[in-house]
């Protein structure tokens, strides 16, 4: 009798562990009982940026009240789009914004990273003027930058008192690696290593690193930490190259900051759940 209890102890144990392994990296869906006066779907957007229109697309939450707002910002140039953060978020009663920058996949303008960053405040103001028809509960927006859109979500937080939250993901340090440039010719040989541009960009390679070139300080984020000091931010990577980064922000903050690394690749492939998961705990704390 008393083998048999052991036993019975062991798979309980087994069985409960099994469990807290298969609900850290499990996300349960559910399909949508529609609103019937507001029920959830998504809204083509263009958005005014500097005389210019973005392209983009707003993921609508389920019901009439105002939902909290989402951004995502794409990276360079953009190929992952993280769509998949926003069909569950919107499931889950988020609305989720994408859009392309100016001079980017189509939208009107001119790229630039330092544009990018001004895109964002201009969809912010958007949403603002348009909270009540699509529904944006403002005072609750957070950002979520992907690698490019990393370095955009920190530039842009110093610029929106209202935003307090954001998250990057494998955030591309722009100055990184062009420290050591002993003059104009070698930086822009460095540049030209990282590959001859992208179509779908409508600046040169050469000519969107030129204000990197003459003002490198403003791209090198670990000159932000005093900047960011009352934002809460989570820096998730798949290698250790943002380290000195993740440093000069912790030296300096005052309100919540993680930094971790995952073993996984760019657009975190083998960690989708995983990082949905933290991203949802981050924006409900």
């Amino acid at each position: 009798m008393k083998k048999i209890l052991v036993l019975l102890i062991l798979l309980t144990a087994y069985s409960a562990n099994e469990v807290c392994a298969q609900s850290a990296d499990t996300i349960v869906l559910k399909d949508l009982q529609w609103d019937k006066t507001s029920p959830a779907g998504s809204t083509e957007l263009f958005i005014p940026s500097e005389n210019s229109l973005l392209a983009g697309l707003i993921y609508r939450a389920n019901g009439s009240q105002k939902h909290p707002t989402l951004l995502l910002l794409h990276g360079y140039p953009g190929n992952e789009r993280n769509l998949d953060i926003a069909q569950v978020f919107r499931s889950r009663g988020w609305n989720v914004i994408y859009f392309d920058y100016r001079g980017s996949w189509g939208s009107q303008g001119q790229f630039s990273f330092d544009n990018c960053v001004q895109d964002v405040v201009n969809v912010v103001a958007f949403c603002k003027k348009y909270q009540d028809s699509l529904r944006i509960d403002t005072s609750n927006m957070a950002l979520f930058g992907h690698s490019m859109g990393g370095w955009v979500c920190m530039k842009a937080l110093q610029r929106l008192p209202g935003i307090k939250k954001g998250f990057c993901l494998s955030a591309w340090n722009i100055a990184a690696g062009f420290e050591d440039a002993k003059s104009k010719d070698d930086f822009s040989s460095k540049v030209k290593e990282r590959g001859p541009g992208y179509f779908v960009l409508n600046t040169p390679v050469v000519e969107l690193f030129d204000p990197v070139y003459s003002n490198l300080a403003h791209y090198d984020l670990r000159n932000d930490g005093a900047a960011l000091t009352n934002k809460d931010i989570i820096m998730l990577d798949e290698h250790h190259r943002n380290s000195s980064v993740a440093d000069a922000i912790r030296k300096e903050h005052k309100a919540y900051f993680d930094y971790q690394v995952w073993d996984t690749d760019h657009s975190f492939t083998n960690k989708r759940v995983s990082l949905m998961k933290k991203l949802w705990a981050f924006l409900n704390q």
